[in-house]
C-alpha cells in the first residue's frame, strides 16, 4: 500500500508584528481570509488525504469561517510551534501509518505554487528522509554583533531560505520533535529537529513568491501573487 499524505497547517500563533486586531492567518486577501487560501491549496489536491489544522484553544475567529470539508479535523495548539506540531501529530496517531508522509505549511503562507508542492512531492516520494522547499540565497549576507555592526561577510554558496512545505515520514517526524523537545530545544522548524536527529534533509527549490505573511506591507504582496497565480491556471 503507497503511503499517504497528511498535512499540518499549525495556526495557533497570534503574529504581534502585523499590529493588527486579530491573528494574521483570519487577515483578508483577496476576498477571504489568509488562512482560507492556505487550506484550499491542500484540501483541493488529489494527493492530499488528510489534513490538520491547530488551532489556539478557544479560538474566536475560526468558527466564523464555517468550513467544512472530509479531509479536514482540527487540533489544540501549544505554547510553542513544535508543540503545536506534535499535538497535531498525535491527533492523527491512529490513523497515519509510519511511513506515510507528513507535510507541515505555515499558516500564513497562501501564495504556495501547486507546481511547487507537485513537485515536492515527486522529488521526495522515494527519498530516505525528506525534504523542504527553499530558495538559494543570492543576496549579499552579513553577520553583525549585538550593536548591529558588521562583523563578517558570510559566504552564500550552500545558502538557503527555508520554506514550506516540509515534508517527512510521520513516525520519524514525530519521534524528532519529542526527542528536541525532551531535550529543552527550540527548534523553529520541522527540518531542523530531524537534523538534530541525525538526518538530512533534501532542499528542493521552490519560487520566491511562497512568502510569509509576517508584516503589513506583505499583504499586498501576496495579494499581486495570488492575482499572478489566477493568471496562470
Amino acid at each position: 500500500m503507497s503511503p499517504r499524505h497528511w498535512v499540518i497547517i499549525p495556526a495557533a500563533g497570534i503574529g504581534t508584528r502585523m499590529r493588527a486586531d486579530r491573528p494574521k492567518q483570519y487577515l483578508q486577501l483577496a476576498g477571504k481570509s489568509v488562512l482560507e487560501h492556505t487550506l484550499a491549496i491542500f484540501l483541493d489536491h488529489p494527493r492530499i488525504d488528510g489534513l490538520v489544522l491547530a488551532l489556539a484553544a478557544g479560538d474566536p475567529w475560526w468558527p466564523a469561517l464555517g468550513i467544512r470539508h472530509a479531509k479536514l479535523q482540527l487540533a489544540e495548539g501549544g505554547a510553542e510551534r513544535c508543540d503545536t506540531v506534535l499535538h497535531a501529530l498525535d491527533a492523527i496517531a491512529g490513523q497515519a501509518a509510519a511511513e506515510d508522509w507528513v507535510l507541515v505549511h505555515d499558516a500564513a503562507r497562501p501564495c504556495l505554487r501547486r507546481s511547487d508542492l507537485d513537485l515536492l512531492l515527486d522529488v521526495l516520494r522515494e527519498h530516505p528522509c525528506g525534504g523542504l522547499l527553499g530558495i538559494p540565497i543570492a543576496d549579499t549576507i552579513k553577520r553583525s554583533n549585538a550593536q548591529n555592526e558588521v562583523e563578517a561577510t558570510v559566504p552564500r554558496d550552500g545558502l538557503w531560505r527555508a520554506l514550506t512545505p516540509q515534508m517527512f515520514r510521520y513516525a520519524a517526524l514525530r519521534k524528532a520533535l519529542q526527542q528536541a523537545r525532551d531535550r529543552g530545544l527550540h527548534v523553529t522548524d520541522d527540518a531542523s529537529a530531524m537534523e538534530l536527529a541525525g538526518q538530512q534533509p533534501l532542499m528542493v527549490e521552490g519560487h520566491g513568491d511562497n512568502i510569509k505573511i509576517t508584516r503589513p506591507e506583505d499583504r499586498l504582496l501576496a495579494e499581486l501573487y495570488l492575482t499572478d497565480h489566477q493568471g496562470l491556471a
